[in-house]
């Protein structure tokens, strides 16, 4: 009789503790699936340009700028600026260049610049660079890059200069960079990226630095991410970060969003073989990538952003033959509200 209640006792014990564990287990798991993400959409006026793709953008004095791309028929040249405190868009001149697609553009002391891309009358790639006036609405043709033309680069603006990379040309793809400094108008060539050639690659900028990562090469979408320090050494110096794929995720893709907002980078939708809705945030700190809410618009790839203060927005780019002219806001600290 003693050892028949000691077996009851501890058959009720070992089925109490498997029955916490099991319920332990349950609402665990509840948590992970019902874990709410950072960041709110909002859909904001529509761009005033025709839809396109592979479009540049800069932004000047809290105003973005979107120039030139290609609309599925035409390789457009005419250039818009969106002012967000009225929420509209409004006609710039022409970039007088050469009609493309797939350039790059960037600003410096308020100042826009644009070169390089695709001409597709000609089916050849570019290396001319033209300046933008937003006080006089004016371009200017600056100095020519003097590496190779080329298409699918990035660029990005640091202490005073802009920076030019990558992309691919007439001998294939490429890992060199440029530094232009306006001052002189001229173009000294510094150290280029370690790792792979890469087209289509991202590249934001935070403090200063520059962090560049992802694209293709060889067929393959590329997973190293590396940090640009224009101070360091002659030339510069790249730094390797953690990988876009780790045992977490593997956000790895070519021609997204790249844009910075209060000292976090973001790569916003492109492709991985398929168009992609997904939304990354880039803590320097930590070195890692947590996933916010996803894109409210439909999935798309080479779309062109920008942010103006806290406010991250993209707008264009397509999905197979769809190409697009919505433009979303994006607010990465707000908790996501569908009623937006």
């Amino acid at each position: 009789m003693f050892v028949q209640k000691i077996r009851t006792k501890m058959n009720y014990r070992s089925f109490k503790f498997l029955l916490l564990v099991s319920v332990g287990l349950i609402f665990t798991h509840c948590d992970s699936d019902t874990v709410d993400l950072i960041g709110n959409w909002q859909e904001v006026s529509t761009f005033n340009g025709r839809p396109r793709n592979n479009a540049v953008s800069f932004v000047i004095d809290d105003q973005a700028y979107i120039a030139t791309g290609f609309d599925g028929d035409d390789y457009l040249a005419d250039a818009w600026r969106y002012d967000p405190l009225v929420d509209s868009w409004f006609r710039q001149s022409d970039f007088p260049g050469i009609p493309r697609t797939d350039a790059v553009g960037f600003a410096v002391n308020g100042i826009g610049y644009v070169g390089t891309g695709y001409d597709g009358e000609e089916d050849e790639e570019l290396n001319d660079f033209w300046a933008f006036n937003p006080q006089t609405d004016t371009w200017q043709r600056v100095a020519d890059l003097p590496g190779m033309a080329r298409r699918g680069a990035v660029a990005f603006s640091l202490n005073g200069k802009g920076y030019i990379g990558s992309g691919t040309g007439e001998d294939g793809d490429l890992k060199d960079f440029w530094e232009y400094d306006p001052q002189s108008d001229s173009w000294r060539e510094v150290a280029g990226i370690r790792g792979s050639k890469r087209v289509g690659a991202f590249a934001f900028t935070i403090g200063n630095r520059a962090y560049v990562g992802g694209g293709r090469n060889n067929g393959v979408f590329e997973v190293d991410f590396w940090e640009f320090d224009p101070l360091e050494g002659s030339l510069g110096t790249w730094f390797e970060k953690e990988d876009l794929e780790t045992d977490d995720y593997n956000i790895s893709r070519e021609s997204t969003v790249a844009i910075s907002i209060n000292s976090r980078g973001y790569i916003l939708t492109g492709s991985n073989g398929s168009s992609l809705s997904d939304v990354w945030e880039y803590d320097p700190s930590t070195d890692l990538w947590s996933e916010k809410t996803s894109f409210d618009g439909a999935p798309r790839s080479e779309a062109v952003g920008f942010a103006i203060g806290t406010v991250g927005y993209i707008t264009t780019g397509r999905n197979s033959l769809q190409r697009f002219d919505d433009l979303w806001s994006f607010f990465p600290d707000d908790p996501d509200d569908d009623d937006d």
